[in-house]
C-alpha cells in the first residue's frame, strides 16, 4: 500500500509538471503573434551575409521614422487651427443693449449707434482668452472661422478678448452718454453683453490635423518583383537598410497569403515547447529541488509568461519602447529565491521567447542578456536597499554601454547616434526598483524566503527569540554560540549564511517548553531528571524537536527553518538516557526507538553544519578539560559518529567541506576557550 502512494504521488508530480507546461506553452502560444517572419537578419553598415536578394514582389519603400516624424512635426507647425462662430451671439447680445438703453431713455440715434457697435465687436470676434494663454493657438499667426458653413481665414491678433472687447465697448458708451454715462453706468454692468463668439473645438480640430497628419506620405518610392535589392557581401548602407526593412515590414504584412496557416501555427507551438523543453531539461538535471517542487517551478513559468505578456503589451503600443521592460527583474527574482545558474538560464530562455517578435531580434536578446547578467553578478547580497539600487545603476549601464557600441557599428558616426532611446533604459532602470515591493508580495503567494526576511527573523527582539531568551536563557545564549559558528563555517564552505544563522537561532526553540530538564538552564547540582526513570527523560529530551515545530508552525515560521528544528539531531540517539537505562537493566531487551529523534537527517550544507556545531559545542562546553588535543579528539570523535550512523548521508557535503568544518571549529573553539598551545621546548640549550 505504502508502495503505492509513493509511486502516485510521484506520478502526480509528473502530471502536474505536464500540466503546467501545456499550460505554459499555451498561454505563450496566445501571447507570441502569430504572423510569418523575415528569415534574414541584418545590421546597418554591416555586411549583408545572405545570399543576393532579389524583391520577391512589389513593395513601397518606406520612410526613415525620424523623417516621418519630421514631416508630421511640420505639418503640426503649419496647421492652421478652426474656430467657430456662434452668430446667435451678436444679434441676442445687441438686442439686449438696446432693451436696456431704451429702460434708460436714452436717445433712440444712441441707441442704434450703440447697438451697431456692439454688432461690430461680434463680427470681429470676441475670443475667451488671449491666444498666447490657449495651449492651442499659442504662435499661430492665423485662423479660419467658421460661420454657418462659411471658412473665412482671419489674422490672429484681429481677434478681440473679453477684456479688450469690455473696454472699447465702456469707452464708446462714455464718448456717448457723456455727462449720463455715470449715472448710467452705477446701475449697469456692461460685462454682461460681452461672451465669447468664437470657441476653438477641440474635438474638430484634433479631427482635421489627424487627416492632414494622415496624408504625409510614410513611402518613397517602389521596388519592382524581380529587382536586385543586394549582393551577398554588401555593406548594408542606410539607404539598403531602408529598403530592407521596407521588405520585412510588408513581408510580415501580407500574413496569410501564400502560406499555410497550418505551419506558421505548428512552427509557433515548436518553437516555444524548444524553448521551455531547455529550461525543464536544465531544471531537472542540474537543479532536482526546484523540479520536485511545485510551487518553485510554477513560480519559473509565472515569471516567463508574465515577462513575456508584459513586452508584449508594450511592443504593441507606439508610444513606449519595448526597452522600457524590466527584463532584468527576472533574473534578479530567481537569484534571489534560487541561484545565479538558474536565474541566467532562464533569462536566455526568456529573451529567446521575446526575441522572436522584438525588433532587431539580434540587438534585443544580447542586450538583454548583458544587463540581465550584470544584475545577477551585481546582486551577489541583497539585506539593503541600497544593494537594489546599485544592481538598477549597474543595469543601466550595461545596457547604456552595449547600445552605443551597436550604434557606433551601425551609424559610423557619433552625431548619428539616437541618444534619447538612453530615457528607455533610464526608465527600465528606475522599474527594477519595483523587485523589492515584488519579493515581499512573492514571499507570501509562493512561501519563498529571501535574505531580507532571514536577516529581520535574526533579530533577536523577534518574539520567539525574546521569549527564547526570558524562558531558557542557557539554551538562548548556546543558540548564538551556535548561530556564531556555524555562520563562519559557511562562509568558507560555500552556502547561505542568513540562512544558517537564523536557522541556529531557532534549532532549539522548543526548550522553551520545558526549559529546566536541560542542563544549559539548570543550577548547579540541581536536576529535575533525578526524579525520573531515564525513558521519561529521554521522552522529554527527544520531544523539544517535536515541540520546537509545533511552536514554529504556530507562529509561522518558513519551512526552511523548522527543517534546522526537526532535523538538528537527525535520527540519532539520547545516549546519556539510553546507555544510562541499559546499564541498569541489563536483562532487558531495550528498544532503541524509544530513544531515538524522529528525525529526518539533515538534507543541505546549511542544517547539516549546525547538526554538527550543535552536538560539538555543547559536549565541548561539558568537557573538564578543554586541552588542543582534547578538543581535536573530541570534534573527530562526534563528525565521525554522524557519518557512521548516516546522518550526514543525504547532507550536500564532500569530504574536503567537512574537513573545513573540523578545522574551522576547533579554531574558534580555542578562541572560545582561550586553549593556547604548548610551545615545545628547546633542547639544544640543554645539550650546550
Amino acid at each position: 500500500m505504502k508502495k503505492l502512494l509513493t509511486r502516485l504521488a510521484r506520478y502526480y508530480h509528473f502530471f502536474y509538471i505536464a500540466f503546467a507546461f501545456f499550460a505554459t506553452v499555451f498561454l505563450l502560444y496566445l501571447i507570441i503573434p502569430g504572423e510569418s517572419r523575415f528569415k534574414y537578419e541584418f545590421q546597418k553598415n554591416a555586411p549583408w551575409r545572405h545570399e543576393t536578394l532579389v524583391a520577391p514582389f512589389n513593395f513601397a519603400i518606406l520612410k526613415a521614422d525620424e523623417e516621418v516624424k519630421l514631416e508630421q512635426d511640420s505639418v503640426r507647425s503649419q496647421y492652421i487651427p478652426y474656430l467657430k462662430v456662434d452668430t446667435l451671439q451678436r444679434i441676442a447680445q445687441s438686442n439686449n443693449l438696446e432693451n436696456l438703453l431704451n429702460q434708460h431713455e436714452i436717445e433712440p440715434e444712441a441707441v442704434q449707434d450703440l447697438k451697431n457697435f456692439l454688432a461690430e465687436l461680434y463680427d470681429t470676434g470676441l475670443i475667451e482668452q488671449a491666444p498666447e494663454n490657449h495651449l492651442s493657438l499659442r504662435g499661430k499667426q492665423e485662423v479660419i472661422l467658421i460661420i454657418d458653413k462659411l471658412a473665412i481665414r482671419k489674422p490672429m491678433n484681429q481677434l478681440l478678448t473679453l477684456k479688450s472687447a469690455y473696454q472699447l465697448l465702456s469707452d464708446t458708451v462714455k464718448n456717448t452718454l457723456g455727462s449720463d454715462f455715470e449715472t448710467f453706468n452705477q446701475s449697469v454692468n456692461l460685462s454682461d453683453y460681452i461672451v465669447p463668439n468664437v470657441v476653438y473645438d477641440e474635438v474638430f480640430n484634433n479631427s482635421e490635423l489627424q487627416k492632414q497628419l494622415d496624408e504625409v506620405s510614410i513611402t518613397q518610392g517602389m521596388v519592382q518583383t524581380g529587382e536586385r535589392i543586394i549582393f551577398k557581401g554588401d555593406i548594408v548602407t542606410p539607404d539598403k537598410y531602408l529598403i530592407l526593412e521596407s521588405l520585412k515590414k510588408s513581408y510580415e504584412t501580407k500574413r496569410g497569403q501564400d502560406i499555410e496557416r497550418y505551419l506558421l501555427i505548428l512552427g509557433k507551438l515548436i518553437l516555444i515547447i524548444s524553448c521551455l523543453l531547455i529550461l525543464i531539461f536544465y531544471l531537472y538535471y542540474f537543479r532536482p529541488e526546484i523540479f520536485k517542487q511545485k510551487r518553485r517551478l510554477s513560480f519559473i513559468l509565472i515569471m516567463i509568461v508574465l515577462m513575456v505578456f508584459t513586452s508584449r503589451f508594450v511592443n504593441d503600443r507606439d508610444f513606449m519602447n519595448l526597452y522600457l521592460v524590466p527584463v532584468a527583474i527576472l533574473p534578479i527574482l530567481l537569484r534571489i529565491f534560487f541561484d545565479s545558474r538558474t536565474a541566467i538560464f532562464t533569462l536566455l530562455v526568456t529573451t529567446l521567447l521575446i526575441g522572436y517578435f522584438a525588433p532587431n531580434n539580434f540587438e534585443y536578446i544580447f542586450m538583454n542578456q548583458v544587463a540581465g547578467i550584470i544584475a545577477v553578478f551585481s546582486l551577489d547580497k541583497l539585506h539593503r536597499r541600497s544593494h537594489l539600487v546599485l544592481t538598477a545603476l549597474w543595469v543601466f549601464i550595461s545596457y547604456s554601454v552595449v547600445f552605443l557600441a551597436l550604434s557606433m557599428i551601425q551609424e559610423g558616426n557619433i552625431a548619428s547616434i539616437p541618444w534619447r532611446e538612453l530615457e528607455w533604459f533610464g526608465g527600465n532602470a528606475l522599474l527594477i526598483l519595483l523587485a523589492y515591493p515584488l519579493i515581499y508580495i512573492f514571499e507570501k503567494l509562493f512561501g519563498f524566503v529571501s535574505d531580507v526576511t532571514l536577516i529581520e527573523l535574526s533579530d533577536t527582539n523577534q518574539p520567539l527569540l525574546r521569549k527564547l531568551a526570558q524562558e531558557a536563557p542557557g539554551t538562548f545564549q548556546h543558540s548564538i554560540q551556535i548561530a556564531n559558528l556555524a555562520e563562519e563555517v559557511i562562509l568558507r564552505i560555500g552556502g547561505n549564511p542568513f540562512l544558517v544563522r537564523a536557522g541556529a537561532l531557532y534549532h532549539d526553540i522548543g526548550k522553551t517548553n520545558q526549559p529546566a530538564y536541560f542542563i544549559e538552564n539548570q543550577a548547579a547540582g540541581m536536576s529535575p531528571h533525578s526524579k525520573l526513570d531515564n525513558k521519561e527523560s529521554a521522552k522529554i529530551i527527544i520531544d523539544h524537536v517535536t515541540r520546537g515545530v509545533k511552536i514554529a508552525r504556530r507562529n509561522k515560521l518558513p519551512e526552511v527553518l523548522i527543517e534546522f528544528i526537526s532535523s538538528h539531531h537527525g535520527t540519532s540517539q539520547a545516549k546519556y538516557f539510553y546507555t544510562t537505562y541499559k546499564n541498569e537493566h541489563p536483562d532487558e531487551e531495550v528498544d532503541p526507538k524509544e530513544f531515538t529523534y524522529p528525525g529526518p537527517p539533515p538534507k543541505n550544507k546549511e542544517t547539516s553544519v549546525v547538526m554538527l556545531i550543535d552536538g560539538i559545542e555543547a559536549a565541548a562546553r561539558a568537557m573538564k578539560e578543554k586541552s588542543l588535543e582534547n578538543l581535536r579528539a573530541l570534534i573527530e570523535k562526534i563528525v565521525q559518529d554522524k557519518i557512521d550512523t548516516g546522518q550526514l548521508d543525504n547532507a550536500d557535503l564532500t569530504l574536503r567541506e567537512i574537513r573545513i568544518v573540523k578545522e574551522t571549529i576547533l579554531e574558534k573553539l580555542m578562541n572560545i576557550y582561550h586553549v593556547r598551545i604548548e610551545y615545545p621546548e628547546d633542547k639544544t640549550q640543554k645539550k650546550q
